[in-house]
């Protein structure tokens, strides 16, 4: 073959081969249908900053680069796949504290159990006595929103002593800051405590809270922030693992708190579909607005991405009695053991995605379906439940459908 025809002939396979490539491949999903990427608008540097807070995030430990030497889970994305919400089988274990005054199992490991350890060291075991609860991972997108509103907006719907008579309450988690909290100017204090608004009894005040709960408590991994092991059952002095702390550096905590910032709020689907307007009209007229509240607006924000944007999250991030069904006899902070902050219900028709093709819902994952975990409100939520009970099969099914658009 001349080496003109045998050029030609190569090119013609590269183009065949590419074009069969790119059919074989699966076309990219669609914004709507994923919970992960950036805000809108982020600079170059911000941007930058984003991408390392997701190297980060994706981290693995070992006993190597410090896991342990107990923990829950590996890494942070072992719990939270794609940014969605968490299986069972990485559900937490909180235990403790069974009134508003205070953890008293602190000493023997509290508040959460770490039911993993590295080779050559024990799991830590619930005291005797100790009342728990498990808490299935939360997702993590748009919670930069939900940071960026101020202490006087989630007061504005809070109503403790239900003074409008709707049979709604809600009130807010008093909680005491870490030590190296710093309030931003729009954070309140009450007698030395500030508003939760994040987890499942709202007992962390902003994400650096969060994340550095989650390094030390759920991965036993410390910072500067958190420089100790978290404690053990029975152990004035927690055991030490082979890694000189801190184990992760405060730089790489800050730029997993501006990915979490910055992580994009999900995005509704089918909103135009007659079935989901139809079922959004329901689910204000059965009073579940009274709690999910639909719609927020942001003020100024450090990340001016974030500032003065209007968003969806369905949450009023308010503490509210749900009831004896839903009563574990565990609490945090000012919380009652039967009070649960409302979760946002953003991202929930994309949950099945990270929870092995199958809703597991509610504060601990026990309602496999929309419909169950709507059945078990109880408490201030009876009134839904039942308005939701009495409408018709075909506006049930529209209520739902809204809310897997969501």
């Amino acid at each position: 073959m001349k080496k003109t025809q045998l050029v030609i002939s190569v090119a013609i396979t590269l183009v065949i081969c590419l074009v069969a490539c790119q059919k074989m491949l699966p076309p990219l999903p669609a914004d709507e249908d994923v919970l992960d990427g950036p805000i809108a608008g982020l600079s170059t540097q911000e941007n930058q900053q984003f991408l390392a807070g997701d190297v980060a995030f994706s981290e693995v430990f070992t006993k190597e680069n410090g896991l342990g030497p107990y923990f829950v889970a590996s890494s942070c994305m072992s719990c939270h796949a794609g940014d969605g919400k968490g299986h069972p089988s990485t559900t937490l274990t909180r235990f403790g504290q069974s009134d508003t005054i205070g953890n008293f199992f602190m000493q023997y490991g509290a508040p959460q159990l770490q039911n993993r350890a590295i080779p050559g060291y024990n799991p830590e075991i619930i005291p005797s006595g100790a009342a728990s609860a498990k808490f299935t991972p939360p997702s993590n997108t748009g919670l930069g929103f939900l940071a960026a509103l101020t202490d006087a907006q989630i007061l504005a719907n809070a109503d403790p002593f239900d003074s409008d008579g709707d049979g709604i309450s809600g009130v807010p988690n008093y909680i005491n800051p870490p030590s190296y909290f710093i309030p931003q100017s729009f954070h309140q204090s009450f007698a030395g405590k500030y508003i939760g608004r994040f987890g499942k009894k709202a007992a962390a005040i902003d994400l650096l809270h969060q994340t550095v709960n989650a390094y030390n408590q759920d991965m036993g991994i410390t910072t500067i922030y958190a420089p100790y092991e978290p404690g053990m059952n029975g152990l004035t002095f927690p055991y030490p693992d082979d890694v000189p702390d801190p184990e992760v550096s405060s730089n790489t905590v800050l730029n997993i708190v501006f990915y979490l910032r910055t992580l994009k709020a999900p995005v509704q689907r089918n909103q135009h579909d007659a079935d989901v307007i139809t079922g959004k009209q329901i689910f204000s007229t059965i009073k579940c607005a009274s709690c999910h509240t639909p719609e927020w607006t942001t003020g100024a924000s450090d990340i001016s991405a974030l500032s003065y944007k209007t968003f969806y999250p369905y949450s009023d991030l308010l503490l509210h009695d749900m009831g004896s069904g839903l009563d574990d006899g565990y609490t945090e902070g000012t919380a009652k053991t039967y009070e649960w902050r409302t979760p946002p219900l953003w991202g929930l028709g994309l949950a099945k995605n990270s929870q092995g093709r199958q809703y597991f819902l509610m504060h601990d994952g026990r309602a496999t379906s929309i419909e169950q975990a709507i059945l078990l409100h109880g408490g201030e939520a009876a009134i839904s439940n039942n308005l939701y009970q009495a409408l018709s099969v075909s506006d049930k099914q529209k209520l739902i459908k809204f809310l897997e658009s969501l």
